[in-house]
C-alpha cells in the first residue's frame, strides 16, 4: 500500500454559511463550493479549495455541518463548542488493498467502505490507532472526474 496526497483536512462546524464567511473574510478564500448534502452521512459539506502554483487545486478544506440532531458530527461538536479540526483524509490508489492492509497492522476501521463527498470510496481508521487523528482514506479520483485535479 502507498500513501497518497494529503486531499482534505475536515473541520466540523455548526454553520457552514458562517464558516464560509469566515474562510472568505479572514483567509481570502476565493474558490468554495456550493454547499450540499450527504444524507446517508448526515451531514451537510463544501470545500474550501487552496490554490498551487501550478495552478491545480491543493489541498482542501471540508467543511461539515450536521444535518439534524441524529447526526454523528454532534458529538464531535458537543466536545468541541467551537468546531474544529475532526479529521484528515490521505488519498490512496487502490481502497480494497488499502483496508485490507489497515486491518494487517492491527487498525480498526470505523464501518463499512462506503462512497464519500467525493464520489469515490472511503473508511475511516479508529483515531486511538492513528496517533489520535481520525483518518479518513479515500480511493484517488480517477482522471476526469469532477474532484481530480
Amino acid at each position: 500500500m502507498k500513501l497518497g496526497r494529503l486531499n482534505h483536512i475536515g473541520i466540523a462546524t455548526h454553520s457552514i454559511a458562517d464558516s464560509i464567511k469566515h474562510y472568505r473574510k479572514v483567509m481570502g478564500a476565493a474558490d468554495i463550493s456550493e454547499p450540499f448534502d450527504m444524507e446517508e452521512q448526515g451531514v451537510k459539506v463544501c470545500f474550501v479549495n487552496t490554490p498551487t502554483e501550478s495552478g491545480m487545486n491543493g489541498t482542501q478544506i471540508e467543511l461539515i455541518e450536521p444535518l439534524d440532531g441524529s447526526s454523528p458530527i454532534n458529538n464531535f461538536l458537543e466536545d468541541h463548542p467551537l468546531g474544529g479540526q475532526h479529521h484528515v483524509c490521505f488519498e490512496v490508489e487502490d481502497i480494497v488493498e488499502a483496508r485490507v492492509w489497515f486491518e494487517e497492522q492491527g487498525k480498526r476501521i470505523l464501518g463499512p467502505t462506503r462512497i464519500g463527498a467525493h464520489g469515490t470510496p472511503i473508511f475511516f481508521v479508529h483515531p486511538k490507532d492513528m496517533m489520535g487523528n481520525l483518518t479518513e482514506i479515500m480511493e484517488t479520483p480517477k482522471e476526469g472526474s469532477d474532484w481530480s485535479n
